[in-house]
């Protein structure tokens, strides 16, 4: 009548059948007997485990009340009464405020945090104990050591995690605004209307609490308002895709068009549009050390791989839905192709050799906008003004600039030039000729900021316009020696 608790399953998916098999076929004579597992996603967990499972998830709870709420259920009495030191309260609030903060962000994406961390309640805890030692050594009289505060906090406990400059610059810029005097002053607040409370006891801290709002505005967070349109957006995505994805993928008995025939006309119409192969040849009249028709040509190489893909995968499901070759559980790709193409979206055989886009047509759209810059650049001449984003490795381009730099200036050395850039007031139509040196490049987009044109400097997002296209950059290569 016990329990048996399997913990990280994920870890021996061989022994889960071996698990299921022992559940279904021996006598247990007591009904309390129970099996615990718990295991992360797996796509080769056995199904049939799961389906005679009762699941449930422990998520981290959405919004900043529930997130004070869930680490103050982990606090008890005699931690709120440990110290009797009037700055211990605010700062224990503080830091379960600045746990909430870090793990509320992950869910803005790239805008919250640049990489995804799993802040978790051992670095509250550890910062909980860190502050807790601190108090017991202060000299009253010299009050808390704020540097020391800070550094252990946005460089240790917290950001230990953190990997990426940017975002430990962030951690680090609320640990400097939260963590000071001035948060034993009456009047201060995270953000309006979230002040820090002065309680006693864990019930007056949960009453505090609950009075919070429970839909946060990404401003608590240090985030724009706009930042919240991205993730309903994400979100909403993200329900969409999963509906889509569960949806019968066999064809309906009803008088309407069919799959296959939507697939098909489809199939056609891309073929029609699809462009020729390239000409090598053409490329060995251009040059074929100079540095930038080296990296046209590994542009028109890779180009080439997806114009191939695209057109051997479209004819064979052709010939797959006219029944001239079969269509078979073996021919995954072809089966992939089908019900993605159906759904708007782009088959895996061809995101794997291409580039990631919202939609199908989106899709199709940019490769015939990219192979009409490579085309341009091979018959028409180099262009005055480049579409960066439209190349496979814009890094690329930008080093075959700073090569052909250097060779233009025989007393540079390539390992002494740096790339600079200056944001023109001009856009794409405006440029009537090539800059003298460098590049000129257009297709950059800001997310999370505005620009002024007039100024030319970063300035806040206009609300509910999530991105803006940056006029076109001079990109050109200057000796740092």
């Amino acid at each position: 009548g016990g329990w048996v608790l399997l913990q990280n399953c994920h870890l021996g998916l061989d022994f889960m059948d071996e698990l299921l098999e022992t559940l279904l076929t021996a006598e247990i004579p007591n009904d309390t007997f129970r099996v615990w597992i718990t295991t992360e996603q797996h796509p080769k967990f056995p199904i049939t485990l799961l389906q005679i499972a009762i699941k449930f998830t422990n998520e981290p709870p959405q919004g900043i009340r529930a997130g004070l709420k869930r680490t103050f259920s982990g606090i008890s009495q005699d931690l709120l009464n440990v110290s009797n030191l009037p700055m211990w309260k605010p700062l224990l609030y503080t830091v379960a405020f600045l746990h909430s903060t870090v793990q509320e962000r992950r869910k803005f994406g790239p805008l919250g945090w640049n990489i995804p961390y799993e802040f978790n309640s051992a670095d509250f805890t550890a910062s909980v104990q860190f502050i807790q030692n601190h108090l017991k050594k202060i000299d009253l009289r010299k009050g808390i050591s704020w540097n020391t505060v800070r550094y252990m906090i946005g460089e240790v406990q917290y950001g230990g995690r953190v990997t990426d400059d940017y975002d430990k610059r962030l951690l680090n810029c609320f640990a400097r605004v939260w963590f000071t005097e001035k948060m034993f002053d009456s009047a201060f607040c995270f953000y309006t209307g979230y002040k820090i409370p002065v309680c006693k006891t864990l019930e007056q801290y949960f009453d505090y609490i609950q009075l919070l709002p429970a839909m946060d505005t990404p401003e608590v967070f240090g985030l724009h308002p706009n930042a919240d349109i991205t993730y309903q957006k994400n979100t909403s995505a993200d329900v969409l895709d999963t509906i889509t994805n569960i949806q019968p993928k066999e064809s309906g008995g009803g008088s309407g068009e069919t799959r296959e025939s939507v697939v098909y006309r489809s199939a056609e119409d891309m073929l029609e549009k699809l462009p020729p192969d390239y000409v090598k040849a053409r490329l060995v009249k251009m040059g074929a050390l100079n540095s930038m028709n080296i990296f046209l040509r590994q542009e028109i190489d890779r180009m080439q791989k997806v114009i191939t893909v695209v057109r051997t995968s479209l004819n064979d499901l052709k010939l797959a839905i006219e029944g001239t070759i079969v269509m078979s559980e073996a021919s995954k790709n072809l089966r992939d192709a089908l019900d993605n193409m159906y759904d708007a979206r782009i088959p895996q055989v061809w995101r794997r050799v291409s580039w990631e886009s919202s939609t199908l047509g989106f899709w199709f759209t940019e490769l015939l906008d990219r192979n009409a810059q490579l085309s341009s650049w091979i018959f028409q001449g180099r262009p005055k003004v480049f579409w960066i984003t439209g190349f496979f490795n814009p890094q690329g381009f930008l080093t075959a600039m700073k090569q052909e730099a250097t060779r233009a200036h025989k007393d540079w050395a390539l390992d002494k030039v740096a790339v600079h850039n200056e944001v023109l007031k001009l856009t794409k139509e405006e440029i009537t000729s090539a800059p003298s040196e460098g590049v000129y490049i257009y297709g950059l987009y800001l997310e999370g900021a505005g620009w002024d044109k007039r100024r030319s400097i970063l300035v806040e997002s206009t609300p509910k316009i999530l991105f803006v296209q940056l006029p076109v950059l001079h990109m050109f290569a200057v000796d740092s020696t």
